[in-house]
């Protein structure tokens, strides 16, 4: 029973207690931590017992955020990074004289009251009252603790932080109401360890270890007497203690902290004056936070990691779910990088193309069958300085990057894989004149049809005027002849197309459909490095194609304890038979062996295939190709789509005009030959692909004999023959191999009669093919 009063009344020990309850929970503690009185807030005794009474029983302590460790496919650390600095650490990892300081200074009295010291608040109280103002605070660390959660709970939010650190009654009532449960529950000991590892220490450093590594370069448990103060020293106010940038205030402040603690007998008082004459010793790390430190220069594929956990539902069902686990960190994800492989991609571009050009390069390397993104590299760094940027030029433009660019003809092989899964044989012969309006009318899905218009058809040309069929679509794709392709389209119709483009996950980088026009033939439709390297994988699969994939696991720290989490997994479909992609491959042996993209062959000892692009007016060049067991794309040109690429110096090298064999074909080969190195040469599964009717590519000097039997390797001139390198003569680069009579399956061209065996060397000076 309650021992009561005579008169029936409560014990003075039961009315202190009830006064503490009501009055000092709402009022006294209040005023000595710089709240106005209770009255002036309006608030009633009773009030504020019913308002203690209906908060929840349980405080919710959200799992401190902690730096996340993003590394590469061999466990090398690419990047750390975080939204607050920090690595919880247990109490016996932090030094015994870091314990003392943070008591001494914030709570002297943390081992003896409980959640609230009335001691403190009567001190506090006095204090204030003399001062006439707010000169001492009652806030044990216990309840320093408890505001530290709202605030960690909060996170980024400025209006949720602002709740929860606002000097209201309301705030303050919550405040001691959950310091008492968590007394109860955890302990000094326990109590102790979380506020030093959730308080903040400035300088980017959330808790003692990030505190102790960024002003010392040393972990917590190392601590000595006097940096062990300064830290302690700083948790009132980080920003006028900050040691950084006023060593002489911080010197101050670290000085009282070490008196408090002689003062309470932590340690003696000679210990603390010599403490006191020692200087700060200062070893300050930089913090080292975000993309834009990642090594190997992989920031921008470190960027592209952070989109696919923010937008992949594997890792929450809604953006803000996703994000509120990125930002707790406390992650270690392991990745696809292959750091030799980043490495070589990194070493090229700086051979090749400067960040200071007029223009800029991306490459993007995968594996084919996996999808993996072994490299992600591009000339102009990530930063926000000049010749720097934030957008990864190698994606999509959801996932970080910009618009795309045209991949000219490099789009020709799937026009190629579409017309052969149709049933068009590999041997097909076009008419190919050197300029031509759009067929019409072109089947397109949905049973539309697209028609050239009758009053002004729209045109194409090939590079070059020499560039006059027929072709057989070995030499068109060698070549890369614009209207051998256009023929193509024209017989299969738009929709094969642009469902096999889909089948290779090509699409357009700024999200939209790709529009059902018969120019989708010469890759006129934006796209992204990682897509079209992903596409020419399917090639390098035989057909198979992959999702492309970033991250290969997923773990997290929260307390003491490692969980796994679900990762994305790539998604591997059929989008071609065997043959197509064989077949596709032998043609590609070709752009490389002999054709437009001859700078850019791996040489005898690693079998390789290729396609070179460059697009109107020449704001773009690409190459993409591959091996049978990496595949990669590289693209050279101006993000911002107006240096047109003539005259201009490139890597210190100057070119009259770039074009896709020239400046991205090399770049190509030589990461493809870092990054392949001492890795397995395997060959392709090639197809034999036979002449058409009537048609004979030589034996290899170049000159035709007169006897239908063309020569063909160097393509010299081209000068045998009876119709001057279509009938019996031309080179394998030049002219083709002729026939004794013209073929019947074409019409042939205007003005086509011209000896037209122009040899060359295969490349021509780029433009719209190649």
């Amino acid at each position: 029973m309650p021992k009561k009063r005579s008169g029936g009344g409560l014990s003075p020990t039961q009315q202190a207690a009830k006064f503490l309850g009501v009055s000092v929970l709402a009022g006294a503690v209040l005023a000595g931590i710089a709240l106005p009185a209770v009255g002036a807030l309006g608030l009633a005794a009773k009030g504020t017992v019913e308002s203690f009474d209906e908060l929840p029983a349980t405080m919710k302590t959200p799992p401190l955020s902690q730096r996340t460790t993003i590394l590469d496919a061999d466990g090398g650390t690419i990047a750390t990074v975080y939204s607050r600095d920090r690595t919880v650490v247990e109490l016996k990892d932090i030094s015994p004289y870091m314990q003392k300081a943070i008591v001494a200074i914030e709570d002297a009295r943390f081992h003896q009251h409980g959640a609230v010291d009335l001691k403190g608040v009567l001190r506090a109280l006095n204090r204030n009252a003399q001062t006439g103002g707010v000169a001492e605070g009652a806030s044990t660390l216990t309840q320093q603790y408890v505001k530290n959660v709202f605030v960690e709970e909060a996170g980024d939010d400025p209006t949720k932080v602002a709740q929860a650190t606002q000097q209201t009654l309301g705030r303050k009532i919550r405040e001691l109401k959950y310091a008492i449960q968590v007394e109860e529950e955890l302990g000094k000991k326990r109590i102790l360890e979380n506020y030093l590892n959730i308080t903040f220490f400035g300088q980017q450093a959330y808790g003692v270890e990030a505190a102790a590594r960024r002003y010392f370069s040393k972990s917590a448990k190392d601590l000595d007497l006097q940096e062990a103060a300064l830290l302690a020293g700083i948790v009132q106010s980080p920003s006028r203690y900050d040691p950084v940038n006023d060593e002489a205030e911080a010197t101050k402040r670290r000085n009282v902290v070490l008196q408090r603690m002689a003062d309470v007998g932590d340690i003696s008082q000679a210990e603390a004056d010599r403490a006191k004459r020692t200087p700060l010793g200062l070893k300050v790390s930089k913090p080292k936070n975000g993309c834009i430190t990642a090594v190997k220069g992989a920031g921008f594929f470190c960027d592209y990691v952070r989109e696919v956990f923010l937008n992949d539902p594997v890792f929450g069902k809604t953006k803000e779910a996703r994000a509120k686990l990125w930002n707790q960190g406390g992650l270690t994800v392991r990745t696809t990088l292959d750091p030799q492989a980043q490495e070589s991609v990194q070493d090229s571009i700086r051979e090749h193309v400067y960040k200071s050009d007029d223009v800029a390069t991306a490459a993007t390397l995968v594996q084919p069958g996996t999808g993996k993104i072994l490299a992600m590299g591009q000339s102009r760094p990530y930063g926000f300085r000049k010749n720097e940027t934030q957008i990864n030029l190698s994606v999509d433009q959801n996932m970080g990057g910009g618009m795309g660019y045209q991949p000219g003809s490099t789009f020709k092989p799937i026009v190629a894989a579409a017309a052969l899964e149709d049933g068009m044989p590999a041997n097909k012969v076009y008419a190919s004149p050197y300029k031509m309006a759009y067929p019409s009318p072109v089947q397109a899905c949905d049973g539309k049809v697209w028609r050239n218009s009758r009053t002004s058809p729209t045109e194409v040309e090939n590079e070059n005027e020499s560039e006059v069929g027929p072709y057989d679509m070995r030499e068109a794709t060698a070549k890369s002849v614009n209207t051998y392709y256009v023929e193509m389209i024209g017989d299969i119709g738009i929709c094969p197309v642009t469902t096999m483009a889909k089948k290779m996950g090509v699409e357009r980088a700024d999200g939209r459909k790709m529009p059902q026009v018969p120019s989708i033939a010469l890759g006129t439709q934006e796209m992204s490095p990682l897509t079209m390297a992903n596409a020419y994988a399917t090639f390098a699969a035989r057909g198979m194609y992959c999702t492309p994939i970033a991250i290969e696991s997923v773990s997290q720290r929260i307390g003491g304890k490692t969980k796994s989490l679900q990762v994305p997994r790539s998604t591997c479909s059929r989008a071609m038979s065997e043959t197509t992609a064989d077949t596709i491959n032998t043609l590609l042996k070709g752009v490389v062996e002999d054709g437009t993209g001859t700078e850019a062959g791996l040489g005898p000892s690693r079998p390789s295939a290729g396609k070179t692009g460059t697009t109107d007016f020449r704001y773009a060049a690409w190459f993409v190709g591959y091996t049978p067991n990496m595949a990669g794309a590289v693209w050279v040109g101006d993000p911002a789509h107006k240096r047109r690429m003539i005259d201009i110096t490139i890597g210190g090298r100057t070119y009259a005009k770039v074009f896709g064999g020239k400046v991205p074909g090399p770049i190509w080969r030589d990461m493809m030959e870092g990054a392949l190195e001492g890795k397995p040469a395997p060959d392709f599964d090639l197809v034999h692909i036979p002449q058409a009717p009537g048609r004979d590519h030589g034996d290899g000097d170049g000159r035709g004999d007169g006897d239908g039997r063309g020569d063909g390797d160097n393509g010299d001139d081209g000068t045998g023959g009876i119709i001057g390198g279509l009938v019996g003569g031309g080179g394998n680069d030049g002219g083709t191999g002729g026939s004794p009579v013209p073929l019947p399956s074409f019409s042939i061209p205007e003005n086509f009669w011209q000896g037209q065996g122009n040899g060359g060397n295969g490349n021509g000076n780029g433009g719209r093919r190649g």
